[in-house]
């Protein structure tokens, strides 16, 4: 199929706001990424449901995404759909629960938490994605983890079927979830079960973490967030440090002076300069230590 008619398809369809050539670079916290044939941000269950069938009905490529704070897109155009979950951003509470869909952001989510009592969330209160990367990370800091209050989550499965996944079925593990052995698999929305502690404790736990990411994180620069998970013995960053990466660039691309397991955009960097610097950072890290780092960050359309 011509993507004119695809383009037609979807307008009359009318899945939520459909554009063409849409660089990636407006979509990712790097700010980097070339133009997807089109982009489409869902509006509701039913048109991503729809979507989804006329995507496998003709054989054409797709990816769901959020916020991609986690994504390093290639430079070159991607041949498909992305479909974002940005508008899959309701938040309900009940009691000690939150649902929130997977289009939530974690940190406005993590204050609107503390507003209202209810304490677990304190750990995403610096990570700048959504519930569904988060979930699909096992995203974590300060020694917590979504795991440690996921009660329960509906996902869109291969056969564009809800599914009902309890966190025994979610297989957690360290920045681990099932959902990475199933990348067909959409995550819709989850269930959280909280601890009811006073707004204003929770809330000064939160202020206490950003001041202290303010003043270690390049907070105010284009990045992913931290570029490789942490061995067994010591955090990446003392290793990339041991290895005297600390400020090391590669065109736009700089490991970041302030947190060397950050890789951060200088203003006009590629996507090409980011995986060039990750993949010597590696190289340089395993013949320094013999350590093998392990990316977090998803590397999308570069085959």
């Amino acid at each position: 199929m011509k993507y004119q008619v695809i383009y037609q398809d979807l307008l009359n369809m009318n899945p939520g706001t459909v554009i063409k050539n849409e660089p990636m670079y407006k979509h990712t916290t790097f700010k980097v990424g070339g133009p997807a044939r089109l982009y489409v941000e869902v509006k509701d269950l039913s048109s991503l449901k729809q979507l989804i069938s006329y995507c496998h009905e003709f054989q054409i490529q797709f990816m769901v995404i959020g916020k991609g704070s986690d994504l390093l897109f290639s430079d070159r155009e991607y041949d498909g759909i992305i479909i974002s979950l940005n508008a899959f951003n309701k938040v309900e509470f009940n009691g000690n629960q939150i649902r929130a869909q997977a289009g939530a952001g974690l940190v406005a989510l993590a204050y609107q938490a503390a507003k209202t009592g209810l304490s677990g969330f304190e750990f995403m209160g610096g990570i700048p994605g959504t519930i569904g990367g988060g979930l699909y990370m096992n995203a974590g800091a300060y020694k917590y983890a979504f795991a440690d209050v996921f009660t329960s989550a509906h996902v869109l499965n291969e056969n564009n079927e809800i599914i009902e996944l309890n966190k025994e079925n979610m297989q957690f593990g360290y920045r681990h979830s099932i959902l990475q052995d199933h990348p067909e698999w959409i995550l819709i929305d989850a269930l959280f079960t909280m601890t009811s502690k006073d707004p204003a404790s929770i809330k000064a736990v939160l202020d206490k973490r950003k001041e202290r990411r303010m003043a270690t994180q390049p907070w105010n620069m284009p990045s992913a967030g931290s570029v490789f998970r942490n061995p067994e013995k010591k955090s990446a960053w003392q290793y990339i440090d041991e290895a005297g990466l600390r400020g090391y660039e590669i065109g736009g691309a700089q490991v970041s002076p302030k947190h060397s397991n950050f890789i951060v955009n200088n203003g006009y960097a590629s996507g090409k300069d980011i995986l060039e610097l990750i993949t010597h950072v590696e190289s340089t890290v395993y013949n320094k230590s013999g350590i093998h780092l392990e990316k977090e960050v998803i590397l999308v359309n570069w085959e």
